[in-house]
């Protein structure tokens, strides 16, 4: 996770916050509504391009779920209409993480409207999940789902970075979630298949400079190597598309592949690099005293290199995002955040439209926040 903090003045970013909240609350007329949220409004609590303030990033979500009356954001496509066709996307904040840092960090959201997407941001009070969360992220896609119509879900991507990207490994191919789940983005969450610490530090960049002794050189720091899990067999007994990234100076995915190899793909093929002259809108400014490359540094340009399977059975989709010079908290750029979206896409979907799960009926009726859905 990280917090990004500004030089600007906290009560303007609030009020700016808090208004664009508002607005993207309050209907206007002739838009469609989904679960409350007023899909042609601004996303509300985005990030600035520049000096996203920590008031900002670290708000819970507007939307309220009923059962467990925990918050989480979600955003819709601005011509949103019911009956419209949807993928539906969840994703999961890392280990002492918020929701709005998340969101703002893999901004799905900036390319709803072109990708179709639903874009699901849920929160843990805790700031890390557990199976205590399990229920809360099941009564969301259920009530999501039904709103929309399962009929109408193309694909349901599930999506986290770091301990959220571990926690979709370790929900993928539960009971509620193995029939539903049409890709899985893992964002430096961990790889399934072979991948190698870069040597560039991690979490730990030593003490602060001004409680370092002069004459005592720096510790290096800690590398760091994302655990791996004894699924067996690799990725789990369900079966998904998989789209991995991560910064190079973290994590370097091997060429093999347990997923490629059990769907058919050809081997790994190198595409054309993703450039992006913007740079994400989300960093962590608590460990820059110093920092470390593996960790990330401050948000900058960047370029990435893009690996596939191709032609993999029954349309599934493999592949490795590698951003370069990169770290694990600079928030996604423009165009690898496009890239990650439209590989999800191309995949094969249609496990809930097609299944037999459906949602739980919504509660109707006069003042049921769903009677307008």
């Amino acid at each position: 996770m990280g917090i990004r903090q500004s030089s600007g003045a906290v009560t303007i970013a609030l009020c700016a916050a808090a208004c664009a909240s508002v607005s993207a609350q309050t209907p206007t007329t002739g838009s469609a509504t989904l679960l409350g949220t007023n899909c042609a409004a601004p996303p509300s609590y985005h990030c600035p391009d520049t000096n996203c303030d920590t008031a900002v990033i670290t708000q819970p979500g507007n939307n309220v779920e009923l059962n467990t009356r925990r918050t989480y954001f979600l955003d819709c496509p601005s011509d949103y209409q019911p009956g419209d066709k949807v993928n539906i996307v969840m994703s999961l904040h890392g280990f002492g993480s918020y929701a709005n840092w998340q969101r703002n960090y893999a901004p799905f959201f900036d390319v709803k409207d072109e990708r179709n997407l639903i874009v699901i941001t849920p929160g843990s009070p805790v700031r890390f999940w557990s199976a205590a969360d399990d229920e809360y992220l099941h009564n969301i896609v259920d009530q999501v789902v039904a709103s929309v119509g399962k009929e109408n879900v193309e694909r349901f991507i599930l999506a986290g970075h770091s301990q959220g990207g571990m926690t979709s490994r370790r929900l993928v191919c539960t009971d509620y979630f193995r029939d539903k789940v049409d890709v899985r983005i893992s964002l430096s969450g961990g790889r399934v298949g072979p991948s190698e610490a870069a040597g560039r530090g991690f979490a730990d960049g030593g003490p602060p400079v001004w409680q370092r002794d002069p004459d005592d050189p720096p510790s290096p720091p800690a590398n760091f190597r994302m655990p791996q899990g004894d699924d067996n067999p690799p990725g789990g007994d369900c079966d998904y598309s998989f789209i991995f990234t991560a910064g190079e100076y973290e994590t370097i995915p091997g060429e093999a592949s347990p997923l490629a190899d059990k769907f058919q793909c050809d081997a790994r093929r190198k595409e054309e690099d993703i450039l992006d002259p913007q740079p994400g809108y989300v960093w962590d400014a608590s460990r820059q005293d110093p920092g470390t490359d593996g960790w990330g540094r401050y948000p900058r340009s960047g370029r990435a290199q893009v690996y596939t399977y191709p032609n993999c059975q029954d349309g599934r989709v493999v592949a490795d995002v590698v951003r370069l010079m990169k770290g694990h908290t600079e928030g996604l750029e423009p165009n690898v955040t496009d890239k990650l979206m439209e590989l999800a896409v191309s995949a094969r979907g249609g496990k809930i439209s097609d299944g037999e799960w459906s949602p739980p009926a919504l509660p109707a009726g006069p003042g049921s926040p769903f009677a307008s859905n």
